[in-house]
């Protein structure tokens, strides 16, 4: 074997090596963001063939809590796994507020169920709705406030599940620590914010 055929080979051998270590590193390592959750505002559930995803109560809260008689909104995408059989969204019901559904509850084999229009989504999704958007609004029997979780127990056609859901103030202006909202703070001739 001539010289060039032998550094050739040690060449090639080395770089064999240097490949195999490096994949043994990593290898059973899981990933720091393989097991981390979106950033969303809300939570996920499962009910029956029906995976409830960024369930949310959409309340801006200009005081210490939201009042008793507020309207609120909850927010979810409700998705079909079964792609054989269709389902559909019978009931919500809650201990803090009174829930009334409205619009196409029916979830198609494989499809979703968008409920409410999260924040940031100027427009409907036209082309996977119904013209009939899907609602479902919370006029509450009780105060609630931000920081704790309320839940709400989700009846679809094949199954039922309980969600402890936690509400977000949405899009509205931050308030400020007095509790008074950017407005009114200005009203009283102070300008919202830190001191």
């Amino acid at each position: 074997m001539n010289r060039f055929a032998m550094r050739a080979s040690a060449g090639l051998a080395a770089c064999g090596l240097t490949v195999a270590v490096l994949t043994g590193c990593s290898s059973g390592q899981v990933s720091q963001t393989a097991t981390q959750e979106p950033a969303v505002n809300g939570v996920n559930a499962q009910a029956g063939s029906v995976s409830l995803r960024n369930v949310h109560l959409r309340a801006p809260q200009q005081k210490a809590y939201v009042e008793a008689g507020s309207e609120t909104e909850l927010l979810f995408v409700a998705a079909n796994d079964s792609t054989e059989a269709p389902n559909k969204l019978l009931s919500i019901k809650s201990n803090i507020g009174d829930v009334a559904l409205s619009g196409d509850l029916n979830i198609p084999a494989g499809g979703v169920l968008v409920v409410g229009e999260p924040d940031g989504q100027t427009k409907p999704l036209e082309k996977a709705e119904a013209a009939d958007a899907a609602t479902a609004k919370v006029t509450l029997t009780k105060p609630v406030t931000n920081g704790l979780l309320y839940d709400f127990t989700f009846t679809f056609s094949d199954g039922e599940t309980t969600v402890a859901v936690p509400i977000s103030a949405g899009e509205a202006p931050r308030r400020d620590k007095t509790g008074e909202g950017p407005a009114e703070a200005a009203e009283g001739g102070e300008a919202g914010g830190h001191h």
